[in-house]
């Protein structure tokens, strides 16, 4: 390591996530820093947590906020995902969505979703072969939530085009690549326009779909305003389709590397719950993510001034010894399958069931009707992200594809 390489190590642990190299094995490096405990930049500018311990203090500390910024947002700032906010706005805003997205409201996806993933192996079937992310992983959730919001079916692929654009620059790397900001941009305005019209119609005309529950959704007398449903639409929309295609594309993977747990769900697929929860746990498709420190306050041995960035590496927390045995292994016979995949706290992801939901059908129907399918690891390429891990591309070949 040369004296740069050094200073700029010490200066953002997290730098060495940005080489490639990394990418399709991250946490060797995920565990150094865990061991290494809380760090803090020279400027403290920074802190980085990787103990499950440390990290879930973090996520429930009220003078931890979700703001990128403790500057007061300018008067005429468009509205924020409250992804970004803090109690009292997050709270309200939150209790509004949640409304919609009921366990009984999510259970009653089910017999869709299975349909959809029996079509993606029926049509495997037929070519021989599959990409698992192309042909099943990203068509599924983006089709589930374009049918849930009420968006004609043919515009599925521009929605997913939009996702995609936006997801780079929600990314470390993309956000530091000029023309990846603007097109994220253009494609955020894009989207905006596109939901303005849908709105407008949900508005004059009584619907049973998503989008005209989150219209009409109101409590105590509290309403989602135009731009903050925009802003919701366009969390769940990236949120929800970019995060459970790579749960579905890590939870195969990790199964069909482990030939022996693939075998242990075919034989007993009410294991598929657990294999989500164990997916989620050893290769989660959200690594990291921050808070701000509003007050001087201290972590582990760490002193973390105000202002400060607190990066949370939930991947590392995830797999942290002091709470699993054998964290690198993955077992469906693990039973403590405890992680910080979702977050914790008042950010605990809105959209839990329905990822857990899409990705339990997965793996239940395609143990169930793939015979002997094995991966083609010459075709494993990851996205280049380094928040949100999942593999861009994976191809399968397959003996047969069992008919129901």
């Amino acid at each position: 390591m040369t004296t740069a390489d050094a200073a700029t190590q010490q200066a953002n642990p997290l730098a060495a996530l940005f080489d490639p190299g990394v990418r399709a094995d991250p946490y060797p490096l995920y565990r150094a820093l865990r061991e290494q405990g809380p760090l803090v930049s020279p400027d403290g500018s920074l802190a980085t947590v990787g103990s499950h311990r440390d990290c879930l203090r973090v996520l429930h500390d009220p003078r931890m906020s979700n703001r990128p910024s403790l500057d007061p947002l300018p008067p005429d700032a468009p509205p924020q995902s409250f992804l970004f906010l803090d109690p009292p706005d997050h709270t309200r805003l939150r209790s509004l969505v949640s409304k919609a997205f009921t366990p009984r409201a999510v259970a009653r996806l089910a017999p869709r979703i299975t349909k959809i993933v029996d079509d993606a192996l029926d049509a495997a079937a037929e070519r021989g072969g599959m990409d698992l992310v192309e042909d099943l992983a990203a068509p599924l959730p983006i089709t589930v939530i374009s049918e849930w919001l009420g968006v004609p079916t043919q515009d599925g692929p521009l929605l997913r085009g939009w996702s995609e654009v936006i997801t780079r620059a929600l990314d470390p790397v993309g956000a530091a690549d000029e023309q990846t900001v603007l097109a994220s941009q253009q494609a955020g305005g894009e989207l905006a326009a596109y939901f303005g019209e849908l709105i407008a119609v949900r508005s004059r005309e009584e619907g049973t779909d998503l989008l005209s529950q989150l219209v009409r959704v109101e409590e105590r007398g509290e309403k989602l305003t135009i731009g903050e449903l925009l802003a919701t639409i366009g969390l769940l929309l990236v949120a929800g389709h970019e995060t459970t295609t790579s749960l579905i594309s890590n939870g195969l993977l990790a199964m069909l590397r482990n030939q022996a747990e693939l075998d242990r769900l075919r034989a007993d697929p009410s294991l598929a719950e657990r294999a989500v929860e164990e997916t989620l746990r050893y290769d989660a498709p959200v690594q990291l993510t921050h808070r701000l420190a509003t007050k001087d306050t201290v972590i582990g041995s760490a002193e973390v001034p105000r202002g400060s960035m607190v990066a949370l590496m939930l991947a590392a927390a995830n797999r942290d010894p002091e709470l699993h045995r054998d964290p690198d292994v993955f077992s469906l016979e693990r039973e403590d399958t405890t992680h910080l995949a979702f977050s914790a706290g008042p950010h605990y992801c809105v959209g839990a069931g329905l990822a857990r939901l899409e990705a339990a059908v997965v793996f239940r129907r395609f143990t169930a009707r793939v015979v002997r399918p094995e991966v083609d690891e010459s075709s494993l390429v990851y996205r280049p992200h380094i928040n949100l891990r999942g593999p861009a591309r994976m191809s399968l070949g397959f003996s047969a594809v069992r008919r129901d």
